[in-house]
């Protein structure tokens, strides 16, 4: 594609670099990233997004701006508060790069819709703050064959991994979500950040690696997370890696999987 001058500014620090170069940023631009969550992981998850010129970003969320948000969830200011946070996240990225379409799912992700939203775009990356959200979004990952990142953050610790079981070989195999939470745990027994509370930088980290992630495999550079997840302690300032498999007996991507559709969820 043509770059205009204004977007060879825009772009230039990108373009300077060996990966990426214009091809790279065109590919971005042609990008579509579904971002589930515009809270304090998507908050910068859409907001570095938005700034590399990822074309179309789609944002899901059913929730408004409210005051206590804003210790976090950057995307978001004090005079937005009431608004829904959809609307909110765009007008940011709107004052960003006009470069940028946001597509707003003003909505929560259920088993009805997450199929259809899904399908429309390259990449997924959950932001999501509870556990029955990150199994769906995984499950309809999986059926759809697109790749995950997914984060999470609890008062000052976070965790990373990128899920493409689609993308599974003998020499790189790739685990699903799945294949490290199997099931859900019992309700009340992780708190959640309204409950435990969360170092609002914390959620900036682990949404700044998000995005970063997202930008890796976009333009299919650096080694992917797909295998590995990534867990980051604040109060330490420590980060490590953990290998992970896929699960043989895992019930969504072993072979003799229990799970051969979204139906499971509407039982739940």
């Amino acid at each position: 594609m043509d770059f205009t001058e204004s977007q060879i500014h825009r772009y230039a620090r990108h373009i300077l670099l060996q990966e990426v170069g214009g091809v790279g940023q065109e590919k971005l631009l042609n990008a579509k990233v579904l971002v589930v969550g515009a809270g304090g992981l998507g908050s910068p998850l859409i907001v570095y997004l938005a700034a590399a010129g990822v074309g179309t970003i789609g944002i899901v969320d059913d929730d408004k701006v409210d005051l206590s948000n804003l210790q976090r969830q950057i995307a978001h200011t004090t005079s937005r508060i009431g608004i829904d946070k959809v609307t909110s996240a765009k007008q940011a990225v709107a004052d960003l790069n006009p470069d940028v379409a946001i597509i707003e799912h003003k909505m929560r992700l259920t088993v009805d819709n997450a199929t259809s939203l899904i399908g429309g775009y390259d990449i997924v990356a959950d932001g999501s703050d509870n556990f029955p959200t990150r199994f769906l979004v995984n499950d309809a990952c999986f059926f759809a064959k697109k790749t995950l990142v997914s984060a999470a953050v609890l008062r000052f610790d976070g965790q990373l991994a990128t899920f493409k079981p689609h993308a599974s070989t003998a020499e790189k195999p790739c685990p699903c979500y799945r294949c490290i939470y199997p099931e859900a745990p019992p309700p009340g027994q992780i708190p959640s950040c309204d409950e435990a509370g969360v170092l609002g930088a914390v959620a900036g980290v682990l949404g700044t690696l998000q995005a970063t992630e997202v930008l890796k495999e976009i333009l299919g550079i650096g080694e992917s997370m797909a295998g590995r997840l990534l867990i980051f302690d604040a109060l330490n300032a420590s980060m490590r890696q953990v290998k992970v498999r896929p699960d043989p007996e895992c019930a969504l991507c072993g072979p003799k999987p229990r799970i051969t559709d979204l139906s499971i969820h509407r039982r739940k």
